[in-house]
């Protein structure tokens, strides 16, 4: 791997703490500490995604790479250091936090001229920690490593995993927080991203009244990550301010379409360039439901549920319009761009839906359409994935209870059946409407809704085989999730097995996750 290559651009040009110093405290007037990763004598690989490494201008892995896979014996030309940023955790303001279980190695550019982060998850404590000890466990590494991939191959805005290795130590965690903890095996993943500038980044050079800094590292991430962005003075800070809007908008409509649910979208959580970024307790959603949240931390009050993840992202860009104000200084500008963001996200939406479900376009009437949909789907716990699948297999002659039981968490009862003949009519009627032609219809639909999302349950099979010195699940998964508008393997597209409902892992999880 050409890790010589690695350098560090934001180093040089940002005010930092250059202690190396783990103690954890507050770093004011600084965006970033450099740090040492706490390295590991024993690391072993369990996954490594060459065709990234490739890709991003690291190119192949040897065997004496291992050691930078974990943060250990690194060269002389690379400075580690964490970034400190701020946030609003579950609406509350929490002041400086920070990268806790994130070093970054720096940057890379490949023969392209594509600029790529590379940060490790996992690799020791750092000034942000917050009493923690910066580790990470196989199973939030898995998690990571696997999911991000996914979302990458379904089409969606990521961070991606460049490698998964156990650091051959032991870390104790309380799963569930109900003062349990017990030891599990230590891990480490590389994740990369363009950049893992956040919201919170800006809320905190605001928050600590730094307007200097906080214009800079505008002028900064413009220039690096908005390319498009041709204007000056502060029109440039205004057109970045709806860009980061869009973005976010269209992120949240992808994680509509697939059925994604983030579980903890903090600003400190909400990536500036409109990436998904730090996946805890997530959940590809199995039965549809608006109220569906995999984060135990979020209950009762289910604030990042999945029905509100758009609504969500506004609050967070409200709060991210109040960072920029000082800059941008327009707050007429910055209402407006922000009640146009509920505009646009449900037009966007609302044309997502309609080529999932292979229409030829928005329609007045679709909305409506729409809404008996989502009550139908809730009222019968249909699986979201498979809802699709199915009916991209309808026919006028097919079984509604044979053909649609199997994808069901509830029994089809007189009633039910009633109610999805009903809207298959509605549905068949509509499709028949079409400007488009059937074959066209139906490849919208295919090229829309996946045949396989990364579901819980095996994922919680993949970590314990893992753990038992196995890969052929991982390989198997990787394989599935390269590929997500195929079926691969039919066994995989099925809706959970309800032995897996009340497992800690495979419907809800904790933010230690």
């Amino acid at each position: 791997m050409n890790i010589e290559n690695i350098g560090q651009p934001f180093l040089k040009k940002f005010p930092g703490d250059f202690s190396n110093n783990p103690m954890q405290r507050n770093t004011p007037k600084v965006l970033f500490a450099t740090i040492k990763p706490a390295g590991f004598d024993h690391p072993q690989l369990i996954a490594f995604n060459e065709a990234l490494s490739k890709e991003i201008g690291l190119g192949t892995f040897e065997e004496k790479d291992l050691n930078f896979l974990v943060g250990s014996q690194l060269p002389d030309n690379i400075q580690t250091y964490a970034t400190a940023y701020a946030g609003h955790q579950f609406g509350n303001w929490a002041g400086q936090l920070g990268d806790g279980r994130a070093i970054l190695a720096g940057e890379i550019t490949n023969a392209a001229g594509k600029k790529t982060e590379i940060q490790w998850k996992g690799a020791g404590a750092t000034p942000y920690s917050r009493r923690a000890d910066g580790r990470a466990v196989l199973r939030s590494s898995v998690r990571e490593y696997l999911m991000s991939e996914a979302m990458y191959h379904l089409d969606i805005p990521t961070t991606r995993a460049l490698s998964l290795a156990f650091t051959g130590e032991d870390v104790i965690r309380d799963i569930m927080y109900n003062g349990n903890p017990q030891y599990e095996k230590g891990a480490v993943v590389i994740r990369t991203a363009e950049s893992f500038l956040r919201f919170g980044h800006f809320e905190l050079m605001f928050a600590q009244g730094e307007h200097k800094l906080l214009q800079d590292l505008l002028d900064f991430t413009i220039e690096n990550y908005f390319p498009e962005i041709v204007s000056s003075d502060h029109q440039k800070y205004k057109d970045f301010f709806e860009k980061v809007c869009t973005r976010t908008a269209d992120l949240m409509v992808e994680w509509f379409r697939v059925g994604f649910v983030h579980g903890v979208m903090n600003t400190d959580n909400m990536s500036i360039l409109g990436l998904t970024i730090d996946y805890g307790p997530y959940s590809m959603m199995d039965e549809y439901n608006l109220n569906f949240t995999p984060n135990t931390t979020d209950l009762p009050g289910r604030r990042y549920a999945f029905g509100k993840q758009g609504q969500i992202s506004h609050w967070n860009l409200w709060k991210l319009a109040n960072a920029l104000q000082p800059i941008i200084n327009d707050e007429k500008f910055l209402e407006n761009t922000l009640n146009n963001f509920g505009v646009y996200f449900w037009e966007a939406h609302d044309k997502m839906l309609c080529k999932k479900f292979g229409f030829d376009g928005l329609r007045k009437e679709d909305e409506d359409f729409f809404t008996n949909w989502q009550g139908l789907m809730q009222e019968l716990e249909f699986d979201h994935t498979l809802f699709f699948n199915q009916l991209e297999k309808i026919t006028p002659d097919t079984d509604l209870m044979e053909h649609f039981s199997p994808i069901a968490y509830t029994i089809l009862n007189e009633e039910r059946l009633g109610k999805l003949a009903d809207f298959i009519k509605q549905y068949q009627s509509r499709l028949h409407s079409n400007t488009i032609s059937k074959e066209e219809a139906l490849e919208l639909m295919k090229t829309t809704n996946p045949k396989f999302i990364l579901r819980n349950y095996l994922l919680y099979q993949c970590i314990e085989e893992i753990s038992n010195g196995k890969t052929e699940m991982l390989l198997k998964l990787t394989q599935a999730l390269e590929n997500p508008y195929q079926e691969l393997f039919p066994e995989f597209s099925v809706k959970r097995p309800s032995s897996y409902d009340d497992t800690a892992g495979c419907s809800t999880l904790s933010c230690s996750s």
